[in-house]
This record gives C-alpha cells, sequence and structure tokens, in this order.
C-alpha cells in the first residue's frame, strides 16, 4: 500500500463534506432513517468523478427498481412470511443473475435493484400498512445521498479519468510495441512472448474499468468513448497477429528461408515502432516492400511459399491495425469522435462482444438465494428482535462480491469491516455524541472516523474494508435528528448485520466458491467448445468476432494464471494459438462453398476432425488430425487459379501452424510421391 497524497485526501474531505450535507439535509427534511443518506454517499463515491456521476445514475434507477418491487411485495404477502422470504430471495437472485452477465458498471442497476428490495422489504414486515410511505423514504433516503455524492466530487476539484486512460494506454502501447519488436528482431524466447501477451490481454481488458467513468467525465473526452470501445478490439486482435507473424518468421528460420529482404523488412517495420511517434503517418513505404517478399503461389506450392505468404497476409493486417490505433490514440486524446474509416474494418464490427457465463451467474444467484432463505427462517424460527438486518445483508454481502472466484474470503472480510463499524458505533453512540448538543459538534465528532475511513477507501487493498466500515457503522449508530441510545436495540441490530454477512459467508463457500485455476480451466473449455461450434457451422459467421469473444475470454483466463502453479500451466501454452486457429476455421468455414468439389469434401473432412478434436479434454490433437490437415492442403493447392483457393490456403496453413507447431514441414502430395518412389 502506498503513502496517501494530498489527492486523497482530498477525495477524502470532500466524501466527508457531501456525507455531512446528506446527513444534515435528511435531518432538515426530517426523513425517518437519514443515516441512509450518509452511507449512501460512501457506497457511491468514487476517486474518479466520471465514475461517481456513473454509479449515481445506476443507483437511483436501481433503487427506485427495488422500491416499486418492495411495495408491490410486501403488502400483498406480509401474512405470508414464508412466501414473501421466497419472493423476496428470488428477485434477489434473478436480479443478481442478470447483473453478472453484463460485465459494465451497468451490472450495477440490476444488482442495486435486486438488494434494495430486501433493504426496504424486510425491515418493513412488522408495518406493511405504511409499505409506501417506507419505500418513498428509503428512496428519498437514498437519492439524496447520491445527489449529494455527485454534486460535490463536480463542484469541488473534480477529478477526470482521461488523464489516467491516457497513461495506461500509454503504458500498454509501449509494452506492446517492445514485444512487437523483439518478434520482429528474432529475440525473445516462446515462454517470455506468452506471459507477455496473455500480460497484454489482461491490460487491455482493464481498461473497461475506465470506459464508462469516461462517458461520465464532463470534460470533452467524453466524446471519445466510442474510440475507446473500437481501440480496446484493436489492442486485443494484436495478439493473435503479432503471434501468427512471431510463428512464421520462427517456422521460415528453421527452414533457412528467410531471406535477406524479409529480414530487411522486419527490421525496418521493428526500428518504425522503436520509435513509438503518436502521430498518424501513412504506411504506404512499408506496403510495397510487403508486396515484394509475397511469393506468387503456383499450383502445388511449397511449404517454404505458403509460411511466407501467410506472412505478408499478416504483415499487412499489422501494418493496418497500427495505422488505426495510431489514429484512435490521437481520437482519445483530443477528445474528438473518429470520423476517418479504419484499414482494419472488421474489429470496429465487434467491439461490443463480450463473454457471458451464465453457469457462474446461475451459481452466484443460486447461492443469494439460499442464503436469503436461510437467514429469513433463523429470522422467523427465533423471533429475533431487529433480526431483519440478517438477510437484509446477507443479500447485500451475496451481491456485493458475486463476481469473484470465490466470494467467501470476501464476504468474511466484509463481514469484519462491519465488526469494526460496530465497535467504532459502539464508541460514538455511548461515548461520544451524548457530549454532542448540534449539528457542527456532530460533524466534528464524526469527522475523524470517516475521514480516515475516506483515506482508506482510495488504497485498493483497503478500500472494501474502509467503505464497509463507514456504512455499517453509520447504519449501527442509526443517527437521527436527536440523540437515542438503546444499547438493545443496537446490539441486536449489529449482531444481525454480522451474522447475515457470516451465512452468506458459509453458504457461498458451500455451493458457490471455486478457485481460480478452476475458472480458468472451465474458461479454456468455453473456448474450445466455442471452435467446436465454428467448425461445426454455428456460432459466429465472422473469424473476427469469434477471436473478439476468445480473446476476451483469454484476457480473463490472464490474471488467473498467477494461482496456478508453475508444474500445472502446459494447458496455458497454446491459448492465443486457438485464437488464430479459430479465426482460420470460421473463414474456411464461410468459404468452403465457392471452393471446386475435391477441395470443399478434404475442408468439411477436416472441419469435421476440428469438431471431434476442440469436443474432447485432450491437451494435444491427434496425428490424424495432421494427416487430415495436410490432405485439405493437397486438395485446395490442386488449382490456385480458382478464385477461392488462394484465401482457403492461407486459413489452412493457420489451422496446421496453430494446431502442430513442431510437425514436419508439409509437403505437398507430389513431391511427397515422387521421394518415396525415388527412396524405393
Amino acid at each position: 500500500m502506498t503513502a496517501p497524497d494530498w489527492r486523497d485526501w482530498v477525495f477524502a474531505i470532500k466524501t466527508f463534506m457531501a456525507a455531512m450535507l446528506a446527513l444534515y439535509l435528511a435531518m432538515w427534511i426530517d426523513l425517518p432513517r437519514p443515516y441512509w443518506a450518509l452511507g449512501t454517499v460512501y457506497i457511491t463515491s468514487q476517486v474518479l468523478a466520471g465514475a461517481t456521476r456513473s454509479k449515481a445514475l445506476y443507483r437511483v434507477l436501481g433503487t427506485l427498481l427495488g422500491a416499486v418491487v418492495s411495495v408491490i411485495l410486501v403488502p400483498n404477502l406480509a401474512n405470508a412470511p414464508e412466501l414473501l422470504t421466497i419472493a423476496i430471495a428470488l428477485w434477489v437472485s434473478i436480479c443478481l443473475y442478470f447483473s453478472l452477465l453484463d460485465r459494465t458498471p451497468r451490472s450495477y442497476l440490476m444488482m442495486l435493484g435486486g438488494y434494495t428490495a430486501a433493504l426496504i422489504g424486510f425491515p418493513a414486515v412488522a408495518d406493511p400498512g405504511a409499505m409506501f410511505d417506507t419505500a418513498v423514504a428509503r428512496a428519498e433516503e437514498i437519492m439524496l445521498g447520491i445527489l449529494c455524492a455527485g454534486l460535490v466530487s463536480t463542484i469541488v476539484l473534480p477529478q477526470s479519468v482521461a488523464p489516467m486512460v491516457m497513461v495506461r494506454l500509454d503504458l500498454w502501447l509501449r509494452d506492446a510495441r517492445g514485444w512487437v519488436a523483439e518478434v520482429l528482431n528474432r529475440a525473445g524466447t516462446s515462454k517470455d512472448t506468452q506471459a507477455r501477451r496473455l500480460r497484454l490481454a489482461s491490460d487491455a481488458l482493464a481498461l473497461d474499468a475506465l470506459a464508462t467513468p469516461l462517458r461520465y467525465d464532463m470534460t470533452g473526452a467524453e466524446r471519445s468513448v466510442s474510440s475507446m470501445a473500437t481501440l480496446r478490439q484493436h489492442m486485443l486482435m494484436f495478439l493473435p497477429i503479432v503471434s501468427a507473424i512471431s510463428d512464421r518468421i520462427e517456422t521460415l528460420e528453421r527452414l533457412g528461408a528467410l531471406t535477406p529482404r524479409v529480414r530487411t523488412l522486419l527490421d525496418d517495420m521493428a526500428a518504425s515502432l522503436v520509435s513509438g511517434t503518436t502521430e498518424v503517418v501513412p504506411a504506404d513505404h512499408l506496403r510495397p516492400a510487403i508486396d515484394a517478399i509475397d511469393p506468387a503461389l503456383s499450383d502445388r506450392p511449397s511449404w517454404p511459399d505458403l509460411v511466407l505468404a501467410s506472412l505478408a497476409a499478416r504483415l499487412r493486417d499489422f501494418i493496418d491495425l497500427r495505422q488505426d490505433t495510431r489514429l484512435l490514440q490521437r481520437h482519445i486524446a483530443d477528445g474528438t469522435p473518429v470520423t476517418e474509416n479504419f484499414a482494419f474494418r472488421y474489429t470496429a464490427k465487434a467491439r461490443a462482444i463480450r463473454h457471458r457465463d451464465h453457469g457462474m451467474a446461475v451459481l452466484s444467484a443460486g447461492g443469494a438465494f439460499l442464503s436469503v432463505v436461510l437467514s429469513c427462517a433463523i429470522w422467523i424460527a427465533t423471533g429475533w428482535p431487529d433480526g431483519s438486518g440478517a438477510p437484509m445483508m446477507a443479500a447485500v454481502a451475496c451481491c456485493f462480491f458475486a463476481a469473484q472466484d470465490d466470494p467467501a474470503p470476501f464476504i468474511v472480510s466484509f463481514a469484519n469491516s462491519a465488526i469494526l463499524g460496530g465497535i467504532g458505533a459502539g464508541i460514538y453512540l455511548f461515548a461520544v455524541l451524548p457530549l454532542a448538543t448540534n449539528f457542527e459538534m456532530l460533524s466534528l465528532a464524526l469527522a475523524p472516523g470517516l475521514i480516515l475511513c475516506g483515506v482508506l477507501m482510495t488504497q485498493p487493498r483497503t478500500a472494501p474494508v474502509a467503505m464497509g466500515t463507514a456504512v455499517n457503522g453509520s447504519a449501527m449508530i442509526a443517527l437521527q435528528g436527536s440523540y437515542t441510545g438503546d444499547f438493545a436495540a443496537f446490539a441486536n441490530s449489529s449482531v444481525a448485520v454480522v451474522a447475515g454477512m457470516w451465512i452468506a459467508a458459509v453458504v457461498t463457500r458451500l455451493v458457490r466458491s471455486v478457485g481460480a485455476d478452476w475458472t480458468a480451466r472451465r474458461l479454456r473449455v468455453v473456448n474450445r467448445r466455442s471452435l467446436a461450434d465454428a467448425a461445426e457451422r454455428r456460432g459466429a459467421e465472422n473469424g473476427l468476432e469469434l477471436a473478439a469473444l476468445m480473446l476476451d475470454r483469454v484476457g480473463l483466463i490472464a490474471p488467473r494464471l498467477a494461482a496456478l502453479p508453475t508444474d500445472d500451466a502446459e494447458w496455458t501454452v497454446d491459448l492465443v494459438a486457438e485464437v488464430r486457429v479459430g479465426i482460420n476455421v470460421v473463414e474456411l468455414r464461410r468459404d468452403r462453398r465457392q471452393l471446386a468439389p475435391e477441395a470443399r469434401k478434404a475442408v468439411e473432412r477436416l472441419l469435421a476432425g476440428l469438431s471431434a478434436y476442440f469436443r474432447c479434454r485432450a491437451l494435444r490433437p491427434p496425428l490424424g488430425l495432421l494427416g487430415t490437415v495436410d490432405a485439405a492442403l493437397d486438395a485446395v493447392g490442386e488449382d490456385l487459379h480458382h478464385p477461392s483457393h488462394p484465401a482457403a490456403l492461407m486459413g489452412l496453413v493457420g489451422i496446421r501452424r496453430g494446431l502442430f507447431p513442431d510437425a514436419r514441414p508439409y509437403r505437398p502430395r507430389s513431391t511427397a510421391t515422387m521421394q518415396t518412389g525415388a527412396a524405393a
């Protein structure tokens, strides 16, 4: 943890100011639970002004949704507590399920709509007749806190997300340039390259977290949001393309076919990368050089010519991607929308593609349902005064940390923050607040604890505990317009809050917790299933769309690999290679109808073999599949005058290199036959 700087202290003081403003207005308006407004400020506030505003909007909408549902459910089911429990638990789980399918900040809307119904509904069971007034009051308190947080964040030294975007983007591009320069200079080992690929994928996905705050930045930078979405896909697409370039260069070197002209071209491209300029400079001087090394393929081409032609095609893709990336980088820096046409236009169409994990969403929703039901059962069976806090906090805890591989440790940490908040609340409630005779003294009394929580919220490692302490502590104090110090009510509500979180942690551990290793392997299996679907003529109709989806999963796998032991990571070696294979499979499947009859039959046999391989759990493809690939190469290579055969041939080269990087060089059928005859 780094020492807080002046920006962190400014955020902490701003957040405290917003909290006191919300508390004062809630007391002045005479809302029944003004501490909800204070706690909402700490839930909503973010260091970046755009993040605070975006979260505020989704929280308002989610609060209204949860309030409406609670008004519908509680009065109608108040006389049947079992049905009410099941109804609210179902609502929480359904909202959580849909929120987990949306991996953008918009997911907060559905998540909040779920647990807000629990926050409003369970305490109102004792007085269902006043449910409408209670729901309105809760919504007013929450929206007042949101309004104060957004207002103070916008007016008092707002911190724009745009500089952070540019810093992270510059770092990513610098790392990517270094990686590509090593590839073009033939320096760097495959192990180092694989680790760098995965890190670049993970860092590219991390930029997603800044896209929504940028949309609400209100500094003019928000005009470049569409550029950010397109740039993200371009950044991910660099991985399979540069990986293919690296593979083709290595193959040509092994074959002794890396000619001086090719080496000169690669050196020139590496030199242009090292310069690192961000201006949009046309790459026309490199395209003729690539055309010059691209061999004119004749029927039954040799393997070195096929690999060299594939290298030329990928170098053209790389130049197009780099040209677009520099264009997008300039527009993001200037805060202007893109009006130019893209050179690599396919990726722009796939910018909204994201992996949706329905299985884990169902498990998380099931865990939330069981946690709420079990908490309610204990509350109802024991007649626990103020026991409504248990199902409330069980719902909140399950929702807050559902996106984690193993939410249980995070829920336990959140429960510990509630204990800290309860200790602090007890000290304030029975030792400090009796001495506070007006609002000014109350604010001074609260300042040390809340400002400290605000400072700790700026540090990633301590932010969840600090936020939980501030929110739970303010709720346990239950600040009203006048002092009320009921120890029995305080103890009951505090124990209920912690008990609800611990119940959620236990249930989550039993039905939902998985390890990072399990999640990473599962994502890889899902990627292979997508490849099998592609080979079976289902799924994406465009290779770049499939690549975008698979690369999104690779980016999710990458940060989880740190949990893997070094001797258990063999299956990660070909993650990006599988993406390259996927692009080629889809394009080959799409173009097969235009092939000559014999070539089409050979390609369809290959697609069937690929589907069978990707459906199984084998780490390596069977050797028989290599013969099927070579047979397809023979059939397609017999007639390169056919208009669809050259593109299909490049796809087959990509599949062979992606699946069999260590195989012997391909030999056309006529060459192999002649050599066999000579040997005889």
